[in-house]
């Protein structure tokens, strides 16, 4: 880390946090986007490319370039979110959570008692840290943010349910999905007005019950509006449309060359 703020102190403060999101499986890409300047970056275990071993070399790069740790864990699997802590993440987005009872299942593993069910092994996030094993103890269960992803109508009629766990610390809105669901299947419109209404409401719940809330933006222009409703984390800048854009550019400024070589100039070299 680059300074002692921990990612829960950021968020907690009002102040707007700004993460990458990767699904490539590749160490040195994290890295990158951190050094970049990006608050957070996000490893995305449920639809990228990352593994267990690939997250954790992932975390190292990440810390290395500055910046802070995040992972979004496959659909109900707590045990893997309490590891992820233990190797150093911050925060952990847990997908597809409908109901209280998803929510407080998912909420304890990542916290020590009496608020949760973890057991201790912390053992790599105190190394990148720079806590002690007591420090550590009495800090992580306000330094781990756990956020359940409201991605659903099921999840938005559970809303208030949700959000009354007292262990979670917020959610994350998936606007992919929940257009999807809000218009039972018939459509993909994450940046559509249907969509943007019901992410200004829940954000809204969010912020009433004293809870943290992230969202995962397709524009610059969603980032604008996103901080409006009120969200304090925002995912904006994902790595397969960086390599896909960049290599695209790279293109078109050589697009003369194609010509070129097809004949069509009647230049020479």
């Amino acid at each position: 880390m680059t300074d002692t703020t921990f990612l829960a102190d950021k968020m907690r403060s009002g102040k707007p946090v700004v993460t990458s999101w990767c699904f490539l499986r590749s160490a040195m890409i994290p890295e990158i986007l951190a050094r970049a300047g990006y608050d957070a970056v996000t490893i995305d275990m449920q639809h990228g490319m990352y593994d267990f071993d690939a997250t954790v070399d992932a975390f190292t790069h990440i810390a290395l370039g500055g910046a802070h740790r995040i992972a979004r864990i496959p659909v109900g699997d707590n045990a893997l979110a309490g590891r992820l802590i233990d190797m150093g993440a911050e925060c952990i987005i847990a997908p597809m959570i409908n109901s209280r009872a998803d929510a407080e299942a998912f909420a304890r593993s990542l916290k020590y008692p009496p608020l949760g069910d973890r057991s201790w092994s912390p053992r790599r996030a105190v190394m990148l840290t720079g806590q002690s094993n007591e420090e550590y103890l009495k800090a992580s269960n306000a330094q781990t943010i756990g956020l359940a992803m409201v991605e659903t109508q099921d999840a938005i009629d559970a809303l208030d349910d949700i959000l009354s766990v007292p262990e979670l610390d917020g959610i994350f809105v998936g606007p992919s999905d929940l257009s999807l669901s809000l218009s039972n299947g018939a459509a993909l419109d994450p940046n559509g007005a249907a969509t943007a209404e019901a992410c200004a409401r829940i954000a809204e719940k969010a912020r009433a019950a004293g809870k943290l809330a992230g969202i995962f933006c397709l524009s610059g222009e969603k980032v604008e509006e996103a901080v409006s409703m009120g969200y304090q984390l925002i995912s904006h800048g994902i790595d397969t449309l960086f390599v896909d854009g960049a290599a695209r550019n790279a293109l078109g400024e050589v697009s003369w060359l194609k010509d070129r070589v097809e004949g069509k100039t009647g230049a020479g070299y």
